[in-house]
C-alpha cells in the first residue's frame, strides 16, 4: 500500500469518527467506558471550590453582626458514644462528656422567653444547642421552637410543670417525666432521650422514673451562663473538654434589661476566648 493511500484511509477514519461523535450515534456495548466530552458546568451549580469561600464569607458576616468570630468546625462525632445506657442499668447522670476534644455543649432550659431574634441568631450562626423544655413554659406557643428544631437542635425533657422532684414520690415524678415525653413527641415528632430535673434536684426515684419513661441520660451541667459571665463549678473557673453549659430562655425582665441574644453572644464569646468550639450533645450521648 502506498503512502498516499495510507493518508486517505487515516483521513477518512478521522472524519467518520468525528461525524459519529457529533450525531451521538455509533455507540457499542463498550462505549460507556469511553471518556465523554467535557460538559460546561451548569450556571446554577457552582463548583465546590467556589462555594466554600462564599459560605465562609457569609458565616463571617453573620458572626460579625453579633460581635463574634466563626467557630472552628467541631470534630466528627465519635463512632461509639462515650455515654450510653445499657439494658438493665440505671439511667446515667452526667455533668460533662468524657472526651479529649476541645468541645463544649450548650443546653437551654424552660422555654418561657420566645424572642424571635434568638431564632434568627441561631439560623445565622448555626451553633448547635439542646433545648430542655417545660410544658407549662412553652404551651402558649409550641410553634416558636419548631424553627429551632428544624435547624437540628435537640428537644429534651424538663418536666411538665417544673417541680422540685425530690419533694415528690416516684409515681408523681414519673407522671411529670412521662407526661412531658408524650407532649414533646406530639409537638415535635420525636420522643426525647435526654432529661434534666428542675433545679438539678434528683434522687434514685428520679432515675427509676426516668428509666421507665425511656430516658437515656439525666443531664446536669458544669457551668451556668448568667447575663455577662459564667458561673463555674470547678475551682479553676475554666471550661474543660466535654463540659455541659446551662443557659435559659430568658428575656430583659429577668436579665436586667439584657436580651437573650446578647446573653447568648456573651456566652459564645467566653467559649471562644478559651479556645473551645460547640458540638451537638446528642452526638455524644
Amino acid at each position: 500500500m502506498t503512502l498516499g493511500v495510507d493518508k486517505k484511509i487515516v483521513t477518512w477514519a478521522a472524519l467518520t469518527a468525528a461525524a459519529l461523535l457529533i450525531s451521538g450515534c455509533g455507540g457499542t456495548a463498550g462505549a460507556d467506558t469511553a471518556t465523554a466530552p467535557t460538559r460546561p458546568a451548569s450556571p446554577t451549580t457552582a463548583p465546590a471550590e467556589a462555594k466554600a469561600p462564599d459560605q465562609a464569607a457569609q458565616a463571617s458576616a453573620a458572626y460579625k453582626k453579633w460581635g463574634l468570630k466563626p467557630f472552628a468546625a467541631p470534630p466528627a462525632p465519635p463512632r461509639t458514644k462515650p455515654v450510653t445506657r445499657k439494658p438493665g442499668e440505671p439511667v446515667p447522670v452526667i455533668s460533662d462528656i468524657p472526651t479529649e476534644d476541645k468541645v463544649v455543649f450548650i443546653t437551654i432550659d424552660d422555654g418561657a422567653e420566645k424572642d424571635p431574634e434568638f431564632v434568627k441568631m441561631m439560623e445565622e450562626l448555626k451553633v448547635p444547642v439542646t433545648m430542655f423544655l417545660t410544658d407549662s413554659a412553652i404551651r402558649t406557643d409550641y410553634g416558636y421552637f419548631k424553627p429551632l428544631t428544624a435547624l437540628g437542635n435537640g428537644v429534651a425533657n424538663h418536666t411538665l410543670t417544673h417541680p422540685n422532684l425530690r419533694t415528690l414520690g416516684r409515681s408523681a415524678q414519673q407522671h411529670e417525666i412521662c407526661g412531658q415525653q408524650t407532649k414533646l413527641e406530639k409537638e415535635y415528632g420525636t420522643t426525647p432521650r435526654l432529661f434534666r430535673p428542675p433545679y438539678g434536684n434528683w434522687n434514685e426515684d428520679t432515675r427509676a422514673a426516668a428509666g421507665a419513661c425511656g430516658v437515656d441520660a439525666i443531664v446536669l451541667w458544669r457551668e451556668s451562663m448568667q447575663i455577662k459571665n459564667m458561673q463555674y463549678q470547678r475551682g479553676d473557673k475554666k471550661l474543660h473538654p466535654g463540659d455541659i453549659i446551662l443557659a435559659h430562655f430568658r428575656g430583659p425582665a429577668e436579665l436586667k434589661g439584657t436580651t437573650m441574644t446578647r446573653m447568648t453572644a456573651n456566652m459564645l464569646r467566653h467559649i471562644q476566648e478559651q479556645g473551645f468550639t460547640v458540638a451537638r450533645l446528642e452526638d455524644y450521648v
